[in-house]
């Protein structure tokens, strides 16, 4: 009786430690990092916000103020954001948050749309937070509990009025969210005519119903699945009737709550039902471990018996011992001729196989350069022609840094313009062309002009007209990933500025084309 209820509990406790590791295993959240910022009480600090490096044009500023010890404003206002479809299917709105240095993130608010084409807006929150980081977040609805991966900006070190010192914890760490619903298939598209004519709310509402459907909410929750659906076609109904917008905006909403309400509820009764059918399975295989004992238990008593007829063959046995041992001398002698022989033959072996290999990675080292030599020579013998294909655009020369083509100053509007000319797309579209069709080489677009002006507004000029050239060619077809744009201000004259020709010389854009490196 014992020694039944000591195996039982070895094998619940290697049930629960194999339940642990999987539980382990399958999470589903990812840790990051972040810089929390300590607000003192009664202090305005001004927080800067840093933009991805997909849309570095995106720019963000707060204006925090601690006013109690258990209440922070937060002023926040955004610029040039993208549209949320832009990042892929499942993104409708965006969500700032506050994180706090033991990682718990809270939702502060939606950032609402007001524009087609980009979010540019304010927003005004309290968090009664007193050190925390600012974030925000690409998210399918403004309820979410969990950031998503997407993060479009982070706070930056802070500075006051005053100047004073501000505390920061630059190494905040807290999970995102990594689920699959923003890989899955079933993840609904938000077309752009979509986005440019259906109320922000009714989007959301759509992505909140399919993550609902996502958890599972068909099967666990379809009570609250169905007045979610229902309440989200009451707002397409108000919208379609053209309903003032804070109707369509309020049943909306309501359906999104209902949907994270069914959402909640199919992820709990999933998790009883999974944790249920785990008990089940636990149970069955105590009752299986079991029958296993007392199987092992009568193979024992067998044995014993066999041990006890063994016993009685001793003695014979031990008449023949001396002949065995004899024997077993004579084999491990043989044993023993035989491990040399097979020892040898392993290292002949393996040095046969060293040698193959050598010869199969020479082989493949002359066949990559028999390659690379070969598209080295494709590349010179077409260098003439794009050469002279350029030189239709401005003038050509070739130096260590590759081919360089100087184009006019007639693309733009005006010395101090950043606007094309009404001729500039057609040169523009067919000079992409021609660097499309030569893949082999990266493109830097750099961007001069002469001294005359304020500096910072020379160099603000030749990054915009730097940018704007590496987007058209970009959308045109040439891969991103072979494109650099750089505005140089005045800082690279080519002849002094000190004649309105040489200043006329010094204004000019660009294009050095330069092999990519091949592997050898």
């Amino acid at each position: 009786m014992n020694n039944t209820g000591f195996s039982k509990l070895l094998i619940v406790l290697f049930l629960l430690a194999t339940s642990i590791f999987a539980v382990f295993g399958q999470q589903a959240d990812v840790t990051r990092r972040t810089t929390a910022i300590t607000y003192p009480l009664d202090e305005t600090v001004d927080v800067q916000f840093k933009g991805t490096t997909r849309f570095p044009r995106m720019k963000g500023e707060a204006r925090v103020r601690r006013t109690t010890k258990s209440q922070t404003k937060i002023d926040l206002s955004v610029e040039k954001m993208p549209r949320p479809f832009e990042l892929g299917p499942g993104y409708a709105t965006y969500v700032v948050w506050a994180i706090s240095p033991d990682g718990q993130a809270d939702n502060l608010g939606e950032i609402k749309r007001s524009g087609i084409f980009f979010i540019d807006s304010k927003l005004t929150v309290t968090t009664p937070l007193q050190t925390f980081a600012i974030i925000i977040t690409a998210e399918p609805h403004f309820m979410v509990t969990r950031p998503s991966q997407q993060i479009m900006m982070e706070n930056l070190y802070p500075t006051t009025t005053t100047g004073k010192r501000i505390g920061t914890i630059p190494s905040v760490t807290y999970f995102g969210n990594s689920s699959d619903y923003f890989r899955d298939p079933r993840t609904p598209e938000i077309a752009e005519t979509d986005y440019a004519k259906t109320p922000p709310a009714i989007l959301q509402a759509r992505q909140a119903v399919a993550l609902a459907k996502y958890a599972g909410a068909d099967r666990d929750a379809a009570t609250e699945l169905a007045e979610a659906v229902t309440l989200l076609q009451n707002a397409i109904n108000a919208f379609d009737a053209k309903r003032d917008s804070d109707t369509v905006d309020i049943a909306a909403r309501r359906s999104i709550s209902a949907a994270v309400k069914a959402e909640s509820l199919a992820i709990q009764r999933k998790e009883a039902r999974e944790k249920r059918n785990e008990k089940i399975r636990t149970d069955s295989e105590i009752r299986s471990a079991e029958n296993r004992f007392t199987e092992a238990q009568d193979q024992i008593t067998e044995l014993k018996s066999e041990l006890a007829r063994e016993t009685r063959n001793r003695e014979l046995a031990e008449r023949d011992a001396m002949n065995y041992s004899n024997q077993a001398k004579d084999l491990r002698d043989e044993n023993g001729r035989l491990r040399e022989e097979l020892g040898r033959i392993r290292v002949e072996a393996e040095t046969a196989n060293a040698k193959l290999a050598a010869a199969e990675k020479e082989k493949q080292a002359i066949e990559q350069q028999r390659q690379s030599e070969s598209k080295a020579a494709r590349i010179k013998a077409a260098e003439g022609d794009l050469i002279a294909s350029l030189k239709t655009y401005g003038s050509v020369s070739k130096n260590e840094r590759g081919i360089v083509l100087t184009l006019p100053e007639t693309l733009w509007t005006g010395s101090r313009s950043s606007t094309f000319v009404p001729q500039a797309d057609g040169k523009l579209t067919s000079l992409a062309e021609i660097l499309n069709s030569n893949p082999d080489y990266r493109i830097a677009v750099e961007s001069h002009t002469d001294n005359a002006g304020d500096p910072s507004m020379v160099q603000s000029m030749t990054d915009k007209r730097s940018y704007l050239i590496a987007d058209k060619f970009a959308s045109l077809g040439i891969d991103e990933g072979r494109i650099v744009a750089k505005g140089y201000g005045a800082s690279s004259p080519l002849f002094p500025n000190t004649t309105a020709a040489n200043r006329a010389k010094n204004r000019r854009l660009v294009v050095v084309l330069s092999l990519v490196p091949t592997d050898r």
